[in-house]
């Protein structure tokens, strides 16, 4: 990215953060529902867990889990703010300015970014009052705000695809879905092992089990294995397969 596309970038997503807090309900949304998951699997099906798995603090093992499940909402939001750019004619003002192209993606992007690195640290906040504890030092706090960036950054992409493909909002938002849904079917509430047979390997094998496996060791402390390589190989791929469809989508709409 040239100079003068960084300059249009921070312009373009100024303008973006402005509407964010001038409209403060989309972080406020998209961090409600994962804090009331985290709240009644703790406080509700916590005991019974804690009893069957033998987990002694549930808040710091459901902890990761519930991070996805609001990074994967928050990014539903970057989809429907491009989809109502695309649809209101600002991008095609936006693309006859002298300006670089790209800066209007990347400023979604970044927005994108923010606004999720806002609602995490609110849901750790949360996390902190309900008893979550972590050995972690600075390295291994680096290493989950790395995990969790890549995590953010592909997601976004595939919200980008989303954007600029969709034909209504509600097709904007739709792909989404299958995204919140994949932390339930696996490590980020209860161990695998506990699952039947073909629903234990769909589990283990599915990128959210690796990424809440390595987040969950970090925090801990334990050892590293071979889930954090796993964990980054799939937040690499999915961030660049997802990247260069955007990229294909946005020269098809932005000629």
């Amino acid at each position: 990215m040239s100079r003068h596309a960084f300059a249009d970038t921070r312009v373009l997503l100024g303008r973006s953060l402005t509407h964010i807090l001038r409209s403060p309900d989309t972080i406020i949304t998209t961090a409600i529902t994962p804090i009331a998951l985290m709240l009644m699997f703790v406080y509700v099906f916590g005991g019974a867990i804690k009893a069957s798995t033998g987990t002694e603090n549930y808040v710091t093992y459901v902890l990761p889990g519930i991070l996805l499940i609001a990074i994967a909402s928050g990014i539903a939001y970057t989809a429907v703010r491009l989809f109502y750019d695309l649809n209101s004619g600002i991008f095609e003002r936006f693309t006859s300015m002298p300006i670089a192209r790209s800066s209007v993606l990347w400023a979604h992007v970044l927005t994108s970014l923010v606004a999720n690195a806002i609602t995490v640290v609110i849901i750790i906040g949360i996390g902190l009052i309900m008893g979550f504890r972590t050995a972690a030092g600075p390295l291994a706090w680096l290493a989950v705000i790395g995990i969790l960036t890549l995590f953010t950054l592909a997601l976004t992409w595939l919200a980008v695809i989303a954007g600029l493909s969709a034909k209504t909002v509600d097709g904007a938002t739709g792909f989404s879905y299958p995204l919140i849904f994949l932390p339930f079917i696996s490590s980020a509430f209860v161990p695998t092992e506990t699952m039947p047979g073909p629903v234990r390997w769909f589990a283990e094998h599915q990128p959210v089990t690796a990424i809440v496996n390595a987040i969950g060791d970090l925090f801990a402390q334990r050892p590293m294995d071979a889930d954090l390589w796993v964990a980054l190989a799939w937040c690499l791929g999915i961030l660049v397969v997802a990247y260069i469809f955007a990229m294909m989508a946005h020269r098809r709409r932005v000629r």
